[in-house]
């Protein structure tokens, strides 16, 4: 019988017996999003902010693999900040592109499975049915312009990366987005602009992350798109979530996209469709579902002032 020395012992007794799943960015939608279902399907999982991993320095990925030893690694962190990175565009490109390549790369030397999340943004538009996974990004912003060089440049570095692009979230869980400000902006007799040129798949967060799961699970690599089925412009679903919330629709305020007067330019059509299969159930029917959860808590929520959202 072999005996370790006490220090090899302990070190033994310290190292966890399950790899976890380390998730990147623990503050955003996606990675609170990732650590709710992954508690609910009993998956071990480590979940690190900005402070604990940042993703842009290769020092700080490699010591939180090494320490962590997970078995995959989940990244939902980056800038999100579409019209900011019209200016900012440094910081977009180096948390957009730069860090994924850091990850991908530290991950490829141990043979580590890695999930990326690209979006809908890396496409110019100019197409008259929903975008599959060959299609060609050209993007026409700069937020667009990093994901895919992102793309590029994971999958250059880790051929067997798993990146799903997607779009437009919609969520109960997270108030910052589209759906829930036209519900907030209807409750409180608000007029609300809503693009009505722009056409787009809304991605119910609850689903995205399930199946990005289980794809991972399933050892799945390359581009895949996620996102629920059906096409709506922005002003089209306002009113959809309004209707099924029971209000009045006449608070949305049809609009271009132009009127805003947005620094970063939008692809007037970037619906998202798959060659790989459409995963998702119809954008409609988990609408329904979030709408009812988002009305159930802003009858909870106290009176306060609104800003327009749009």
């Amino acid at each position: 019988m072999q005996i370790l020395p006490s220090n090899e012992l302990s070190a033994n007794l310290l190292q966890p017996t399950i790899q976890p799943l380390l998730i990147t960015g623990a503050t955003g939608t996606l990675g609170r999003a990732f650590q709710r279902i992954c508690a609910t399907r009993g998956i071990e999982t480590v979940i690190l902010n900005r402070s604990e991993l940042d993703i842009t320095d290769v020092l700080s990925v490699e010591k939180a693999i090494a320490k962590h030893n997970p078995w995959a690694v989940v990244n939902t962190a980056g800038y999100v900040r579409v019209d900011e990175a019209e200016k900012d565009f440094e910081r977009c490109y180096r948390e957009n592109a730069i860090g994924p390549t850091i990850l991908a790369t530290a991950c490829a030397a141990r043979g580590i499975q890695l999930l990326t999340f690209s979006s809908d943004l890396v496409f110019d538009g100019n197409k008259s049915s929903a975008y599959v996974e060959s299609d060609q990004p050209r993007p026409l912003n700069v937020y667009g312009n990093s994901k895919r060089l992102a793309e590029r440049d994971v999958l250059m570095q880790q051929p067997n990366a798993l990146v799903v692009r997607t779009s437009a979230f919609f969520s109960p869980w997270d108030e910052h987005n589209f759906v829930y400000a036209a519900l907030r902006a209807g409750q409180h007799k608000q007029a609300f602009q809503a693009a009505d040129d722009v056409l787009i798949s809304p991605t119910f967060v609850p689903d995205l992350v399930n199946v990005s799961l289980n794809l991972l699970i399933d050892e799945e690599k390359g581009v895949w798109h996620l996102a629920n089925q059906g096409a709506y412009t922005w002003a089209e679903l306002a009113r959809l979530a309004a209707d099924m919330a029971g209000m009045d629709q006449s608070f949305v305020m049809p609009c271009s996209m132009q009127a805003f007067g947005l620094p970063a330019t939008r692809p007037s059509y970037s619906v998202l469709g798959s060659r790989q299969g459409n995963l998702l159930p119809s954008a409609e029917d988990r609408l329904h579902q979030c709408v009812m959860e988002m009305m159930h808590k802003m009858r909870e929520e106290p009176e306060e002032s609104i800003a327009l959202a749009s």
